[in-house]
């Protein structure tokens, strides 16, 4: 397998993912000005033109986060990375994952945009901050999003709202949030695939 990722985007949930699944792939990683990796054009990997990309095989290739995460947990059913599909607690899982795609990640992408007014960031900043306040209270009882185990939701969450040093969105009012966060750097995996992206 390859996996197409771009240092400190998005890509990094399932680059995570992979080291904690423990599964074989190889990591190309798209340089953002050639658009290039391994020597082909990203833009033949996934026409959408945005990582992360999972070439599970020459010409099978899935895109989007909320499917490769769930693919790289079901490719290592041991690492309980996600609950057993058909199950109530799959839905809630899967749950997690578009509220972070939609809600939280989302949320995120007009404060890179350095052409957008003040106001406009100012709204979205708000709305950031409104998903952190209710997640904070989600994480008062729990250490991660499902329950007691780390899941591929959490791999997401975290990098998503890693991104709020970069944006400056203060989360010093969400202790839960922050606890969370450090939580899931100390984990083995998470170091690998920061050192592996540059970014430790």
């Amino acid at each position: 397998m390859q996996l197409f990722v771009m240092p400190g985007a998005c890509s990094l949930a399932p680059h995570i993912v992979a080291r904690e699944a423990e599964v074989p792939f190889e990591l190309l990683i798209v340089d953002r000005k050639t658009r290039q990796a391994g020597g082909r054009a990203f833009a033949d990997v996934n026409p959408k033109g945005y990582v992360p990309a999972l070439e599970i095989e020459p010409g099978k290739v899935l895109t989007e986060n909320a499917a490769i995460l769930q693919f790289l947990a079901d490719s290592a059913p041991d690492k309980q990375l996600a609950p057993a599909a058909g199950t109530f607690e799959r839905l809630r899982l899967q749950e997690w994952l578009h509220f972070v795609g939609t809600e939280v990640h989302k949320a995120f992408s007009p404060l890179f945009d350095p052409t957008l007014p003040a106001d406009a960031k100012a709204w979205a900043a708000g709305r950031i901050t409104k998903r952190v306040e209710w997640l904070n209270t989600e994480l008062a009882d729990r250490p991660f999003l499902t329950g007691d185990r780390f899941t591929v939701a959490d791999a997401y969450l975290f990098v998503v709202l890693s991104w709020s040093k970069i944006v400056k969105v203060d989360l010093s009012p969400y202790p839960n949030v922050l606890a969370f966060l450090a939580r899931v750097a100390e984990r083995p995996a998470v170091q690998a695939a920061l050192k592996a992206e540059g970014l430790a």
